[in-house]
């Protein structure tokens, strides 16, 4: 057994569980420990919670469509963060008992929840908008323009707080939720700007559907790739097919054949695979080699490869 130390860890197994014998590598990268952000999460999770509150009730109090739909969109972004966070929470926690992964899944189901919410948030408003639109009030701009104002410093607030983790992809997806969310609460402004120059109150219901679309959008492509995820369909950002001829690439490899590629969360990879190397035996430095490519080209940082000498098993599988 040999071991490389590496942030994620790989393991490799030659031989077979029937035929020949065993060898492990394990990687565990020398890559700074993750950031903890737990203290940005608190304050992004707050002051978005409170905002949501006060922008749905003054939209309620002055007849704003836009304002409520603004507070739809800024509550997907508190639902957002505590995705987020309840994934950077649930990658400290080791592996026990039966669930030998840890707990890591947790972050697709919370991210299945997530869309379910958000859809049933998009009907609400949209049902309210339409009856706005058929029973005209005539919102105040001033009052839009001001509460909307205030959303554009708390998101642009909570994006900067991320701004320095750009290199972990979950705290990446947060700063953009927040400095989107930060440009639609900005249109907002502009909508009760317009309403209070022009007297014009159809702009108000315009300005509820243009938000409405975009939570829609973002939320149809949530529940798309996070029902992908917990169907364990290999990440979008991977190509099985390169990793297959990545991994059929490597010294004294002729062929591959069970290979897997799935998500462990919303963040990690994990992999399988066999190896047919008849000529050669797969050594402890070609293992830890062949986790560190994986890792390094795909970011695959959970890989299980089993080497085998016989030719004739990579005709027993789909290779």
């Amino acid at each position: 057994m040999g071991l490389a130390h590496s942030h994620d860890y790989s393991h490799g197994q030659a031989g077979h569980a029937h035929s020949h014998g065993h060898g492990h590598g394990h990687g565990h990268p020398h890559a700074h420990a993750p950031k903890d952000f737990g203290a940005a999460f608190a304050i992004g999770v707050a002051l978005n919670t409170v905002f949501v509150v006060v922008e749905a009730a003054a939209g309620w109090l002055y007849d704003s469509m836009a304002l409520i739909a603004d507070a739809g969109h800024n509550l997907s972004d508190v639902l957002a963060l505590l995705l987020a966070w309840a994934a950077a929470e649930a990658a400290k926690r080791p592996p026990q008992g039966r669930f030998t992964y840890g707990f890591k899944s947790s972050t697709i189901l919370a991210a299945i929840a997530n869309a379910l919410l958000l859809a049933i948030a998009i009907g609400a408003i949209l049902i309210e908008t339409a009856h706005r639109l058929f029973e005209p009030s005539e919102p105040q701009g001033m009052v839009m323009a001001i509460v909307a104002g205030i959303g554009v410093a708390i998101n642009t607030l909570t994006a900067l707080l991320f701004m320095r983790g750009q290199e972990d992809l979950n705290i990446k997806g947060a700063y953009l939720h927040m400095a989107a969310d930060a440009l639609v609460s900005l249109g907002v402004v502009i909508a009760g700007l317009a309403i209070l120059f022009t007297g014009f109150w159809w702009i108000d219901p315009l300005t509820s559907l243009a938000i409405l679309a975009v939570i829609a959008w973002g939320t149809w492509g949530l529940a798309r790739d996070s029902v992908k995820l917990g169907l364990n369909a290999a990440p979008a950002n991977i190509d099985v097919d390169e990793v297959r001829a990545h991994l059929r690439a490597l010294d004294g490899v002729e062929a591959v054949h069970d290979l897997h590629v799935w998500p462990m969360s919303t963040t990690e990879t994990a992999l399988t695979a066999h190896l047919v190397m008849p000529r050669q035996q797969g050594s402890d430095s070609f293992l830890r080699e062949a986790a560190r490519s994986l890792r390094d080209r795909f970011g695959i940082g959970h890989s299980t490869i089993q080497v085998e000498r016989d030719e004739s098993a990579a005709c027993e599988h789909p290779c």
